[in-house]
């Protein structure tokens, strides 16, 4: 993909299609302040819009499916083009769909699909999802240029067995077959092992490697979408896959170390408020 990193006067734009919460600090969210930081104008397409998010006790939501499609009509009469369009959470096979239908009206020989396949952890699909939703995942395959699954994610778009204990043979392995179709980037992220945090980063054609991070207090809401939009945003301004999987996995320490400073509640998602001028120029 060609961003035009040397074109400082261009402005740099990313359709995000995800859900919005409107307090708790994930998906839209948090993609919005984070790709603003970093020089890239989100252009985003609800898919529920949230009170809060679904971990607090109570909530109230809205589906937006029958107002997704008025998105294309509107920016395609309006002449919109993208750097890149990226996908969170898709609640059901119309949303898919719909994606599909977005990525054909918008798609580029230079926009990069990004896809961040939201659909479970730990081994298990989220309460929203059924197997066949997720497997109905699997057509991403076909248009992604890069995934950012965590390892349970993985799995299921691979048609693996989950191992909380696998291997970098065994993570080679998988990678290789999210990449066989059209992807040629992955990050496999927030893999446990004992007091660290694998993100493991594969390339076609280059050797795999891997990032680090130390454990910190409890899991979070949001942090993989933190995660996730950081390497979106670097993407999209033209850098490195591995040095975007870097900035994204020291960014997300920064605003866990602050969170926990700050005794938030793990329901409030990150602090990234307090952190996000480390992520501009």
């Amino acid at each position: 993909m060609n961003n035009g990193s040397t074109d400082h006067n261009r402005q740099r734009k990313a359709a995000v299609i995800n859900d919005f919460s409107s307090f708790g600090r994930c998906s839209l969210a948090v993609t919005l302040p984070i790709l603003s930081a970093l020089k890239v104008q989100c252009c985003s397409v609800p898919t529920a819009i949230f009170t809060n998010h679904t971990g607090f006790e109570h909530f109230s939501w809205t589906d937006y499916t029958d107002h997704m499609d008025a998105y294309i009509r509107d920016w395609q009469a309006t002449g919109l083009r993208f750097d890149a369009i990226a996908t969170g959470f898709l609640g059901s096979a119309r949303q898919i769909g719909f994606v599909r239908r977005f990525i054909e009206a918008f798609r580029g020989p230079d926009t990069l699909v990004f896809v961040d396949p939201v659909m479970g952890d730990y081994g298990r699909l989220y309460a929203t999802y059924d197997m066949s939703l997720a497997e109905s995942m699997r057509e991403f395959l076909d248009v992604a240029d890069v995934l950012t699954p965590n390892l349970t994610e993985a799995c299921v778009l691979a048609g693996c067995d989950y191992d909380p204990a696998m291997s970098d043979r065994g993570l080679k392995e998988l990678c290789e077959k999210l990449t066989s179709r059209h992807a040629t980037r992955v990050v496999v992220s927030g893999i446990s092992r004992g007091a660290d945090l694998i993100n493991y980063i594969y390339e076609r054609g280059r050797n795999p490697t891997s990032v680090v991070a130390p454990k910190l207090g409890e899991d979070r809401s949001g942090t993989g979408d933190v995660f996730s939009s950081v390497i979106l945003g670097r993407l999209v301004r033209g850098e490195r896959f591995e040095e975007a999987v870097w900035s994204a996995a020291d960014f997300v320490s920064k605003a866990v170390e602050r969170t926990i400073e700050m005794k938030l509640p793990a329901t409030d998602g990150l602090a990234i408020e307090e952190v996000l001028g480390c992520l501009c120029d």
